[in-house]
């Protein structure tokens, strides 16, 4: 699952939904078979209650847009879902390669067209019932079926012609074409038997009654909408239980205040929206008690356009600027931002420049566009590219169009982003020196706008996973919404044959190397047309208490982010500080790594983290 800020998903998606482990994926699929606000009050200063429960806070500063696995697509939500639900599949918090989950093993027929899954044995509901194959039937076959529920992750199903649970350890696929993600199905697999009782999954939020039923590491005991989420160990997951007691997601609008709660031990830890700015994390690299994690992040910092908002069958809708239709526009604005001074002044180094759209830490697919291709900083040439376009200037140095209206965008920005409000003004500078003018709407909530297409451009996001197929899917024509001003899968609304056409062939190949070629002529295309402008590749910026949290595990171990995971082994292996014993597990997941500080070294090997875990950004960041 890729996940984005919002109104955006990174798809952990998120739809917030990184690409490390990519090749290590297709080269399983190839060879066929795989195994093996406060609202409760004071807070407690310390991780270990008087009782002898322990729990681990955290501080977040995106909001909640649902807890029903079908329509999440934040990157808050889907790392909770992370936590309340098995996948048939995870990655290996190490290096990102395949491992199991639900699912202990899989094999794929001759033809790749049929995957028969293992289903385990051991996991069971949180009511007591068993987890089956026919679980994770159901819940495929009501993506298939069901609008509503293919709206975060139906990507993943579109090509599925036929899911059965011939056992109740058995679980098979057939396809329509060979569908290279077979061991990347980043879908939480629910309880048929509290599921199939709702009726319209559009509109079912999975918040009316709690605890809610799941069989991942935790359960959800308790939610306030832009206040927390509560959940509480489990203490039969089949891996083995959590060392925390209970975890608590905790809303704070203002990410200064996080901070302050941080270095007060109200909370255990602290990511920012997602990361911390470089002058918090500076100021508590010298407080007592507290380590600051800095390390590549599995995210991207884009400028999204309006292309024109429109439904599948064409019909428009929103309110986008007309000169964004036309792509000499779009890269001249391109052309006028200036990656150098948003890297050295904005994130002050805790970043690196952005380029293409999978962050450079999923190696295989990370792309550069040539010498001759890249659209460098530019200012004249941005505004040879506007003369051309038809939008000069006038004795008022003020760009207008041939019906005389100057030249005038709109764009979104989150309001608790920091990154968003800053680099905000230096686009109303430089796209100033234009003749371009510039209105920065930074708003609480970016998500109605965003899917009523009442915007021109928007600050976005996304945390990518290992597989990049959700974080390209979000672009294609497939993804645009049914009906005007609904969510969609879309990220702006592009529809682009030439990109729909690559995304299909990467799709149905196995091959890890000529799928890796198609997912960069991919990003080749993006960057061309100018839709999507990355800008950055921030870096995992978050800290946490010593005095509370022992140790807790990174992903990628060596260097890697602590919130946001394609996995949960994060919050799965922390051990309070006032715990015993070492916190070691199974699974691959690398648990007990102490968390260094200061890192800041790209991850390139083959198989790199990818951040469109799925969903968007407009500021919060997406999964």
């Amino acid at each position: 699952m890729v996940t984005r800020f919002p109104p955006r998903p990174a798809r952990p998606r998120g739809r917030l939904r990184i690409l490390l482990a990519s090749g290590a994926a297709a080269l399983a699929l190839a060879a066929g078979s795989v195994v093996p606000g406060n609202p409760f009050g004071p807070a407690p200063q310390e991780a270990q209650a008087a009782d002898g429960t322990s729990t681990l806070t955290v501080a977040v500063a995106q909001s909640v847009d649902s807890l029903s696995p079908f329509l999440a697509q934040r990157l808050v939500s889907t790392s909770i879902h992370r936590l309340m639900y098995d996948y048939l599949t995870n990655y290996d918090a190490k290096d990102n390669h395949t491992i199991p989950g639900l699912a202990t093993k899989w094999e794929a027929s001759a033809d790749k067209l049929t995957w028969t899954y293992t289903i385990r044995d051991d996991s069971k509901w949180s009511d007591g019932e068993k987890a089956t194959a026919e679980d994770a039937a159901w819940t495929f076959n009501t993506m298939m079926t069901d609008e509503g529920a293919a709206t975060s992750n139906g990507s993943f199903t579109s090509n599925f012609k036929k899911v059965t649970a011939p056992g109740p350890d058995k679980l098979v696929i057939e396809l329509k074409k060979p569908q290279a993600t077979m061991t990347a199905l980043d879908v939480p697999i629910v309880p048929k038997h509290v599921w199939d009782k709702v009726g319209d999954f559009s509109k079912f939020n999975n918040d009316t009654k709690f605890p809610i039923v799941g069989n991942g590491p935790f359960i959800l005991t308790d939610y306030k909408v832009d206040s927390y989420v509560k959940l509480k160990a489990n203490k039969d997951f089949w891996r083995g239980a959590p060392k925390f007691d209970e975890i608590v997601f905790r809303y704070y609008k203002d990410q200064d205040a996080a901070v302050a709660a941080l270095r007060k031990g109200e909370v255990s830890f602290v990511a920012g929206s997602p990361s911390l700015t470089p002058a918090q994390s500076a100021s508590l690299k010298s407080a007592d008690n507290i380590k600051v994690n800095d390390a590549p992040g599995r995210r991207f910092y884009a400028l999204a356009t309006n292309p024109g908002a429109r439904t599948k069958d064409g019909e428009k809708f929103g309110d986008g600027h007309a000169a964004l239709l036309d792509q000499k526009v779009r890269q001249a604005l391109f052309m006028a931002v200036d990656r150098t001074t948003i890297i050295d002044k904005v994130f002050q180094g805790h970043a690196i420049e952005g380029e293409g759209y999978i962050p450079p830490r999923y190696g295989s697919y990370f792309w550069k566009p040539s010498a001759e291709q890249k659209l460098a900083y530019d200012p004249a040439k941005a505004g040879a590219l506007l003369d051309e376009a038809g939008y000069r200037k006038n004795s008022a140095g003020k760009r207008t169009g041939k019906d005389g209206k100057p030249l005038d965008f709109r764009i979104l920005c989150h309001a608790t982003d920091p990154n968003d409000k800053a680099i905000g003004k230096y686009l109303q500078e430089w796209w100033g020196d234009l003749g371009v003018g510039l209105k920065v709407d930074c708003l609480d909530n970016v998500s109605d706008p965003w899917y009523a297409g009442e915007y021109d451009l928007a600050f976005d996001g996304w945390s990518v996973n290992p597989d990049p197929d959700f974080v390209m899917s979000i672009h294609t024509c497939a993804a645009l919404p049914s009906k005007p001003k609904e969510s969609a899968a879309t990220d702006n609304f592009i529809c682009d044959k030439q990109y729909d056409e690559l995304y299909a062939q990467q799709l149905a190949e196995y091959d890890p190397a000529k799928r890796a070629d198609l997912v960069k002529q991919m990003e080749s295309r993006l960057y061309d047309t100018g839709y999507m402008n990355v800008m950055a590749y921030p870096n995992a910026v978050e800290a946490y208490r010593t005095d509370q949290i022992k140790s807790i595990t990174t992903m990628p171990s060596d260097a890697g982010n602590i919130y946001g995971q394609d996995g949960y082994w994060s919050w799965w292996s922390a051990v309070p500080a006032a715990a015993s014993g070492d916190s070691s597990g199974d699974g691959g997941s690398s648990t007990g790594v102490l968390i260094g500080v200061g890192v800041a070294v790209v991850v390139l090997a083959g198989g790199g983290l990818l951040f469109a875990m799925r969903r968007r950004s407009t500021a919060e960041d997406r999964e």
